[in-house]
């Protein structure tokens, strides 16, 4: 699918939310207390914690809003199986492996990643190319988006996963690796990415884009989408419209960016104004791209079993 219309079709979600007046959404609330939110140090979710969209808009219906951060996908996965939060984004791959897994999730929506994420090496490394990744220790974290970057850039180049030494580290530990030269190539995402191409001595050996179309999800408790669909849907709107505002505003997504997360403004201003901010559904397009993550993760032996993603795409049974 082409941003354009992925855009055209967020937009419409956004526009939808609109008309749903005050008395409907009370007469939805289903009885939720509360909805807690996980985020990590990038994306939508934070530009709409910055804004208080989502307080503002559940605070006359009685409902809070919590917020609970993530250094990576996985942990936050493992928090929404346990039904610790109710909904969050995350990269490609670790819905795949929640899935795999047994975790009661579902996809909610989705956002094509455009840029923002690659591979780093030391910008004096012998590293030239993905084939002179061979024999190399990479380091990302297990079960991320960054995973499933390596697994495709490595198919790239004829290369196997067997033909690397994968260190496994979450982001603030791969930094420190990375700038040691504990590792010798990091594969990560904004704002890391950033980090480590202006902070931490790094080259950019391959953008993400170069290698494969990536997706990042809003992904929701499995219960929480069954028994609060109408709430569900109206977060979702809440963000496309953050979302939609964050791609004519990049100067203060920075800003808001750094002001959440702590990490300092010209980092943040790197990853804004490269990164994709439009929120729309999960389509056949999206869904069959996600599949082919999945089936090659299987086919590596790194998750159990074959799934089939469509079985766990949410749709709003009011629409």
């Amino acid at each position: 699918m082409q941003r354009r219309d992925f855009l055209k079709l967020s937009v419409g979600t956004a526009a939808a939310a609109a008309f749903v007046s005050h008395a409907n959404a009370q007469a939805t609330s289903q009885g939720a207390k509360d909805i807690r939110v996980g985020y990590q140090k990038t994306g939508v979710l934070v530009i709409t914690r910055q804004q208080a969209a989502l307080e503002k808009h559940f605070a006359p219906l009685g409902i809070d809003v919590k917020w609970v951060e993530f250094s990576s996908g996985p942990p936050m996965m493992e928090a929404m199986n346990v039904g610790s939060i109710d909904f969050g984004a995350v990269g490609d791959s670790p819905p795949v492996f929640a899935q795999a897994a047994g975790a009661a999730i579902v996809y909610a929506a989705g956002q094509p990643i455009t840029n923002g994420q690659g591979i780093l090496v030391p910008k004096d490394s012998p590293i030239r190319g993905i084939a002179d990744l061979k024999g190399k220790r990479v380091g990302f974290t297990k079960g991320s988006s960054a995973h499933n970057i390596v697994v495709q850039t490595l198919e790239k180049a004829g290369l196997t996963y067997a033909d690397i030494t994968p260190v496994y580290l979450t982001p603030p530990d791969a930094g420190p690796a990375f700038a040691n030269g504990s590792i010798e190539a990091w594969a990560i995402w904004d704002p890391y990415f950033a980090i480590g191409e202006t902070k931490q001595g790094g080259r950019i050996l391959i953008n993400a884009r170069e290698v494969t179309k990536t997706n990042s999800f809003f992904i929701a408790n499995r219960e929480f989408a069954r028994n609060h669909g109408a709430i569900l849907q109206q977060i979702i709107d809440v963000t496309t419209a953050a979302g939609q505002w964050a791609e004519q505003h990049r100067d203060e997504v920075a800003k808001s960016l750094a002001a959440v997360t702590g990490v300092p403004l010209d980092i943040q201003t790197v990853a804004a104004n490269r990164a994709n901010f439009v929120v729309g559904p999960v389509t056949d397009d999206i869904v069959t791209t996600q599949q082919g993550v999945a089936d090659r993760f299987h086919k590596l032996g790194l998750i159990p079993k074959p799934i089939v993603i469509r079985d766990i795409v949410w749709r709003n049974p009011a629409a």
